[in-house]
């Protein structure tokens, strides 16, 4: 029997001198407890050295992707016959191997124990090759890591989780920023405040204004439209902030010139982050958005990891501490986390947004599969028809209104009311009747004098009624009562 034994510094071919010592597989280390040993047990039949690092790589990185690299084919080919049988420590190398050369290979806890013992005296069997196998091993690991790193598909949305990341702590800076220039200027030229809402106009209003004596002189129109512009130097005019110093003044135009740059920065960078999802995710970009679907793949850590994630999962996404809270609590789950803030979810009515939360969940999941596992020829036609189908649902469930319950139910019969009246039975109650409740000769119980009186003229009225009065008396009663039942 042969064994295939990759090394770093190439591949090695040994023979394998008695094949009883395999069957008892506890005793196979025994085998391999001294160099001697491994020496007597195995033989190096070819080694197969690799030329430069570049080749070491790519075998490595073959056998990796589940493919034979051509060195390792020639050594096959050369050294290894048909009817010979021949020992991998790997059984999804040895089912590429018996594919594509047709030859035997064999891979059980024999074969494991074996590789363990090559490994434990690979200096001593490889002879006069051992010199290259610590200079390779070293080279290899380092050749390695930097090709995964280059070429690791799941490397390439880190820059999108940075990006997004990067433009959440741009939008607190700058409000911090804006707030206090607002803030700051604000003694000086109170009123301009909120004559300006928009953080880059203000910074750049104040920055070409300087002192508001001077705003009556300024030219507005590049900054602010020209209603605005009226405006300010109207309240220029009769502010009633107080007077600042020059030195004042220069810090002020500083810090406006740090919010106007930040701002700049910012629309490039979320053009950037754009331009970076419609390329590595177009399907969640389009369901979602940039900034949702960028979102989504920083709290999940990547594209695949969020591939991964079943629909269910998706849809309460950032919602972690109230799903924990709710659980622990018993009470309601939430219906939804980062996925909120979609557009589609944004435009659905209060009652029907953790419905279009759950059924864009289903399609986020689906496109994000596409979008990490798919090749790049199915571009954003997923995500296309898939927003489509959700908009023509909350268009019609809009126009439906609430929806009635489906199914033939029992649906329960009109009561009516029976002519025939039973009376309670008074001899077949049991209780003992104490002082309280001793009945008078009639057989009334003992009723207070204003009880009898109306007791009494009810009756009287009931016989002074006729038979007509009676029955027209019963059947509004009838009539009222089915009103009240519809």
């Amino acid at each position: 029997m042969l064994v295939l034994y990759e090394t770093p510094a190439g591949y090695a071919v040994f023979k394998m001198t008695d094949e009883k010592k395999l069957k008892d597989v506890d005793n196979i280390y025994e085998h391999f407890s001294t160099a001697s040993k491994a020496q007597s047990a195995l033989e190096l039949v070819s080694f197969k050295k690799f030329k430069t690092t570049a080749e070491a790589v790519e075998g490595a990185s073959a056998i990796a992707d589940g493919k034979l690299s051509k060195t390792l084919k020639k050594l096959l080919k050369s050294k290894v016959d048909a009817s010979e049988k021949l020992a991998v420590g790997d059984a999804k190398l040895g089912s590429l191997i018996k594919e594509q050369l047709e030859l035997s290979c064999v891979n059980n806890a024999g074969i494991n124990e074996l590789m363990r013992g090559i490994r434990l005296h690979v200096d001593s069997l490889l002879g006069e090759h051992k010199t290259e196998l610590a200079a390779m091993n070293l080279a290899l690991a380092h050749s390695l890591g930097r090709y995964k790193v280059k070429f690791n598909p799941e490397k390439i949305d880190t820059m999108i989780v940075q990006a997004v990341s990067l433009l959440d702590d741009l939008d607190k800076e700058l409000n911090n920023y804006a707030m206090r220039l607002r803030e700051w200027y604000g003694w000086h030229f109170p009123e301009i405040g909120k004559i300006v809402p928009d953080h880059q106009a203000f910074a750049k209003t104040v920055k070409l204004i300087g002192m508001r004596q001077k705003a009556i002189n300024t030219d507005l129109s590049g900054v602010l439209p020209e209603e605005l512009e009226t405006r300010v130097k109207e309240e220029a005019e009769m502010s009633m902030g107080t007077d600042i110093s020059p030195i004042d003044l220069i810090h002020i135009e500083e810090l406006c010139d740090q919010v106007i740059e930040l701002t700049q920065y910012r629309a490039q960078l979320s053009d950037y982050l754009k331009n970076r999802m419609s390329a590595l995710a177009p399907n969640l970009t389009v369901l979602l958005g940039e900034l949702v679907g960028a979102r989504l793949i920083s709290h999940a850590g990547s594209l695949v990891n969020l591939a991964k994630y079943p629909a269910s999962t998706v849809q309460i996404l950032g919602a972690e501490k109230a799903l924990f809270r709710a659980l622990k609590s018993k009470k309601d789950t939430p219906k939804y986390g980062l996925i909120y803030h979609a557009a589609i979810v944004g435009q659905a009515p209060p009652k029907l947004k953790g419905k279009m939360a759950r059924k864009l969940a289903a399609k986020v999941s689906l496109s994000t599969r596409i979008d990490a596992l798919a090749d790049d020829s199915q571009g954003a036609t997923v995500g296309l028809e898939a927003r489509a189908l959700l908009e023509d649902q909350l268009r019609n469930e809009e126009e439906r209104g609430p929806k009635k319950i489906s199914g033939t139910g029992y649906k329960q019969d009109k009561y009516t009311f029976k002519s025939e009246t039973f009376e309670y039975d008074e001899s077949a109650d049991g209780a003992k009747k104490g002082k309280k409740h001793r009945l008078d000769e009639d057989g009334d119980d003992e009723l207070p004098q204003k009880a009898k009186k109306i007791k009494v003229e009810l009756e009287e009225e009931e016989e002074a009624e006729t038979p007509k009065d009676k029955k027209k008396k019963k059947e509004k009663k009838v009539k009222k009562e089915e009103s009240d039942d519809e």
